[in-house]
């Protein structure tokens, strides 16, 4: 009955023969999560994305990537790595002016190592791991900001000769060919946003001149950057904060800007952001939707609640809409409780006015509610892994059109460092 009506599903048929329908669910798991974290300039000629994979193609994603540029320098997070010392950048150095005097191939990338997101620890961290990473931040954007001879040879690019059409015009370039001022650098670890994060946030403060948590905020809002940090990444910024500000080229002077109020939804946070698995919808835990100063920040103005209401004072709830806010009820991860019946009214909330959703099973789901004027929805259970996990899966199924293994391996990449695991009741 399977291999006749869900034959995508069989890996292997009736007459033991391999059909080639069969998910390679840690090849699909992995383009998902490039295709998640792609690299994307945070900065000016500063990018931030995953270790460069030739093995990895984004065709079959479920999601377009765009093309990156080629990089000129490689910046890699990594928990083996030390802090660079100034021997590191004056090697480097030589082999940045080699290859500009093209003694070096031109696809030679001169690589550095900086410690991984957690590895500086707080309060025992020392004056040489801070002087390290504001050194790297400031050796960073010297390079991203720096002219060379490669910057000359791009712009001669411009000008007439191999490049002009048989008019003698120049022609148009995209925007890897165009002239660009200074060095490209890319900032990766292997997944794209966990060991990375604590240098991109540290550069990001430096070379913006913002805090930390307007940083945060930046990077994952206007940036588009989906990434996790640890409680003691937090702590470490804050505390250098100050220092950093006043090394920032965009440093003003304003002394009361080094040490500006902390946003309660800061202290509340641990480190870690709701999980963004489409534009309109984050998959979170209990943690997450009780932080509503966070959500509001986020531009999260609904609250999907599986199973575990939301513990918020009255005064903050009588400030929310109750039409935006959805609590599912008895429903727990038990094994015993399904969740099919709730999936049109869920969906119905999370979704967008007008459009009426593909047939689910034996479910006709009805109109959306949700994504208007640019709503977004938070979906989230005690922890976020099943229950809510479940929901989301589902919306994505109905959403890009994908089965049920493929929405599976695009909601768990993009669940960052929590693993999703829906109880068999609700698969």
């Amino acid at each position: 009955m399977i291999e006749t009506d869900q034959p995508d599903l069989v890996a292997l048929d009736s007459e033991g023969c391999i059909t080639g329908s069969a998910i390679d669910f840690f090849h699909s798991e992995r383009v998902e999560m490039c295709s998640m974290s792609a690299a994307s300039e945070i900065s000016h000629n500063v990018w931030l994305g995953p270790t460069p994979d030739p093995g990895v193609s984004m065709e079959s994603s479920a999601l377009p990537t765009p093309p990156v540029p080629r990089f000129d320098i490689m910046v890699e997070a990594s928990d083996m790595a030390q802090i660079p010392e100034a021997k590191a950048f004056e090697v480097l150095e030589d082999l940045l002016e080699r290859k500009d005097n093209l003694e070096l191939a031109e696809n030679a990338i001169p690589q550095l190592e900086f410690p991984g997101s957690g590895a500086i620890m707080p309060p025992t961290w020392s004056q040489a791991e801070v002087d390290g990473l504001l050194t790297t931040c400031q050796w960073m954007h010297k390079q991203a900001h720096a002219s060379s001879a490669a910057n000359k040879r791009r712009d001669s690019k411009m000008s007439l000769g191999a490049d002009a059409d048989e008019d003698g015009d120049s022609t148009m370039q995209s925007a890897d060919e165009s002239s660009v001022e200074g060095r490209r650098v890319l900032i990766h670890c292997t997944d794209g946003y966990t060991e990375s994060s604590l240098l991109a946030l540290a550069y990001y403060m430096y070379a913006e001149c913002v805090t930390v948590h307007d940083a945060w905020l930046q990077l994952h809002r206007e940036k588009g950057r989906n990434f996790f940090a640890y409680g003691s990444d937090v702590a470490l910024l804050r505390a250098v904060q100050p220092r950093i500000l006043q090394a920032s080229p965009k440093w003003s002077g304003n002394m009361q800007h080094l040490c500006p109020p902390v946003p309660e939804w800061l202290e509340k946070m641990d480190g870690s952001l709701p999980s963004r698995i489409l534009d309109y919808m984050y998959l979170g835990n209990l943690g997450h939707a009780n932080n509503p100063d966070l959500l509001k920040e986020l531009g999260i103005g609904q609250i999907l609640s599986v199973g575990e209401p939301v513990l918020w004072p009255k005064e903050t709830r009588d400030g929310w809409p109750k039409e935006n806010l959805l609590y599912v009820d008895k429903v727990q991860d038990n094994g015993v409780d399904p969740l099919t019946e709730e999936f049109p009214r869920c969906l119905e909330f999370i979704g967008k006015p007008g459009i009426s959703l593909r047939r689910l099973s034996s479910l006709t789901l009805i109109t959306e509610r949700g994504r208007r004027n640019g709503t977004k929805t938070l979906v989230h259970c005690r922890v976020g892994v099943s229950r809510s996990a479940t929901i989301c899966i589902a919306e994505v199924m109905n959403e890009l059109g994908l089965s049920f293994p493929r929405a599976y391996c695009f909601v768990r990449a993009r669940r960052l460092n929590v693993i999703i695991q829906p109880h068999l009741r609700f698969t």
